[in-house]
């Protein structure tokens, strides 16, 4: 240590020292533009409509509820996911409509849109965690080696949270040619990772950028940020609306529900298809993640109130996140599109499919999947969130499993 380095702030002295998974804090022009940003309020990032950020309730009832062993069962798949045998053989041919999405788990979605190939949160490592011993696991494996999957145009990330930014993956990904669209700020990870700067495509909240004749524009969401036990809330969220030449897709990233998605498809839709997160919610964070029906009422809204396109659900069946069932975020999402009359898909993961052609419908995960009791809490009403809409209800005490 020199005498010039014991007057270095010991903050700054932490961050030279954090491990490459915890990835880098904005600084320089990428901080100013935070700092301007109309989004950004009392030195953090604000959600466009307020959300409690951390658990509520009891930390004891809900440690409880986790790690009891009958609920820890629940948790998991009951045998083997079957994942897709012939994802890339199925990929070899362009799609016959123009418009093909290929769900690899969790929240990660190939898209091919007019000629265009588009990759949203890929997470291809066992683990979503900054340690490679501990942390939630997959639960199936990749559907394709990311090796093989061939040449990417945009790489589209919603947020900073290890199940959506994946170290290992970016790695692989940053020797390739594609480009990055991310939130304002998450670039600041991208750089250390050996994105070069001028494949970044970083965006605050209604911006929009162009690559190879397909428009991305980043949009709001309600959810939060952060890769360390100290959240500063620097790194922005984001869902995502993507434009080409005859179609338009949308990606919600992780968010909780909220009257905005009418803004949003308003502004950029209606979509011919939704990849709409229903999965990892609990009552204990009921503002940052949508259960089924309001994933439901999201997408509705997004389709300016009336069925429209196709529903893909997202962010469920890779990782053990929340409290719930396994398999429930498709049950009850499956519920949920029949009440309203809108089509969903539910394909295996890495099962290719054509929102315009014929939708992979079969309830693959029953066989795999413990019973299910109907939710032990009501889902959100328009009472509940401003300016929602009515959405079918469940009773607390309804009887009966699946």
């Amino acid at each position: 240590m020199t005498g010039a380095d014991y007057f270095v702030p010991f903050r700054t002295k932490l961050r030279s020292m954090r491990s490459e998974p915890f990835g880098a804090d904005p600084a320089g022009a990428r901080l100013q533009r935070i700092l301007n940003s109309p989004n950004f309020a009392d030195g953090v990032f604000q959600n466009p409509l307020g959300a409690r950020t951390r658990p509520s309730g009891s930390t004891l009832e809900f440690a409880k509820v986790y790690f009891q062993k009958e609920q820890r069962v629940r948790r998991a798949p009951a045998g083997t996911v079957p994942v897709h045998a012939t994802t890339l053989a199925d990929l070899a041919a362009p799609p016959a409509t123009g418009l093909r999405l290929t769900w690899m788990g969790h929240s990660s979605v190939l898209a091919e849109i007019d000629g265009r190939r588009v990759l949203f949160d890929p997470v291809w490592g066992e683990r979503c965690s900054p340690f490679p011993f501990v942390g939630p696991k997959r639960l199936h494996p990749v559907p394709v080696p990311l090796t093989t999957l061939g040449d990417v145009d945009v790489v589209v990330i919603s947020h900073d949270h290890y199940d959506h930014l994946d170290l290992p993956t970016i790695r692989a990904l940053a020797g390739t040619g594609t480009v990055f669209a991310v939130p304002l700020g998450v670039g600041a990870h991208l750089e250390r990772w050996g994105v070069a700067p001028d494949r970044l495509r970083e965006l605050d909240w209604n911006e929009t950028a162009k690559v190879n004749g397909i428009s991305l524009t980043a949009t709001p969401a309600r959810h939060f940020c952060g890769r360390g036990l100290r959240n500063n809330q620097h790194t922005l969220w984001a869902s995502w609306s993507v434009r080409g030449p005859e179609h338009r897709i949308y990606h919600s990233g992780d968010t909780g529900y909220f009257p905005g998605f009418r803004d949003i498809g308003a502004e950029h839709g209606p979509f011919d298809a939704t990849m709409i997160q229903i999965g990892a919610y609990s009552e204990y964070w009921p503002d940052i993640h949508m259960t089924p029906a309001e994933g439901m009422r999201a997408h509705l809204d997004l389709q300016g109130g009336r069925p429209h396109g196709v529903l893909l659900p997202i962010h469920w069946g890779t990782f053990n996140l929340a409290p719930h069932a396994w398999a429930e975020p498709a049950e009850w999402t499956k519920d949920a599109a029949e009440e309203a009359e809108q089509a969903a898909a539910f394909p295996r993961p890495g099962e290719p499919f054509e929102p315009a052609g014929a939708l992979p419908v079969d309830p693959w995960w029953r066989p795999v999947s413990a019973p299910m009791a109907p939710p032990r809490w009501r889902t959100a009403t328009a009472e509940t969130v401003p300016g929602g809409a009515p959405v079918a209800r469940r009773d607390l005490d309804v009887a009966g499993e699946r």
